[in-house]
C-alpha cells in the first residue's frame, strides 16, 4: 500500500513537546509557532499532551515530565499502546517503529532557523510527511458536510501566522 500521508480523526494523536514558558526567548518564531499549535488543539477529536504556555489553552490535558530528547518515554508509550498505536506527530523514534509520522512544519521550531530547517529536511528525508496547521485541520474534517466543519472553518478565518518556512520550501 502506498504511503500518501492522509490524516483522519481515527487514529491521529497530536503530541506537543517543549512548549514551555522558559523556552519562549530562545525558540525561533515561538509566538507564531504556538499560535498554530493552539489552533490544532482547538480542533475536535485531537489529543494533546502537555499544557505549558497559556496561549495553547490546554489546561485540561495531561502533561508528562520529559528529561530525554525524545517523546517516547514510558507513560507516552503506554498511552499510545492503549490508543492502538495511532499516527503521531513526533520524531525518529516513531519512524523507526514503522509509524506514519506527520510533522506540522508551521507549528514546530528550534533555537535557530538553521537548526529548524535542517531538522525538517532530515525528517522529510527519513520518511516523515511535512504538513501545515491548515492542512491538518482540513484533513481531519475531509468534507464541508462534516459535523464539525463550521468549528474548523472558524479556526481558519485568519491565515496561519508566517513562521518563515518559505526559504525552506523554495529550496526543495
Amino acid at each position: 500500500v502506498a504511503r500518501i500521508g492522509r490524516l483522519s480523526t481515527k487514529g491521529s494523536v497530536l503530541l506537543l513537546c517543549d512548549m514551555q514558558e522558559k523556552f519562549r526567548p530562545n525558540i525561533f518564531q515561538f509566538t507564531n509557532m504556538v499560535s498554530n499549535a493552539a489552533r490544532l488543539l482547538q480542533a475536535p477529536h485531537v489529543l494533546g499532551l502537555g499544557p505549558t504556555v497559556p496561549e495553547l489553552g490546554a489546561w485540561d490535558l495531561t502533561a508528562h515530565a520529559k528529561t530525554k530528547f525524545t517523546m517516547m518515554i514510558e507513560p507516552v508509550e503506554k498511552e499510545l499502546k492503549a490508543l492502538g498505536d495511532p499516527k503521531i506527530c513526533t520524531t525518529f523514534d516513531l519512524l523507526e517503529k514503522g509509524m506514519e509520522v506527520h510533522i506540522v512544519a508551521d507549528a514546530v521550531s528550534s533555537r535557530s532557523q538553521t537548526d529548524r530547517l535542517f531538522a525538517l529536511s532530515r525528517l522529510r528525508q527519513s520518511g516523515a510527511f511535512l504538513t501545515t496547521t491548515e492542512a491538518v485541520l482540513l484533513q481531519h474534517v475531509q468534507d464541508a458536510k462534516h459535523p464539525n466543519f463550521r468549528e474548523i472553518q472558524k479556526l481558519l478565518v485568519q491565515p496561519s501566522p508566517d513562521t518563515a518556512l518559505l526559504a525552506f520550501f523554495s529550496s526543495l
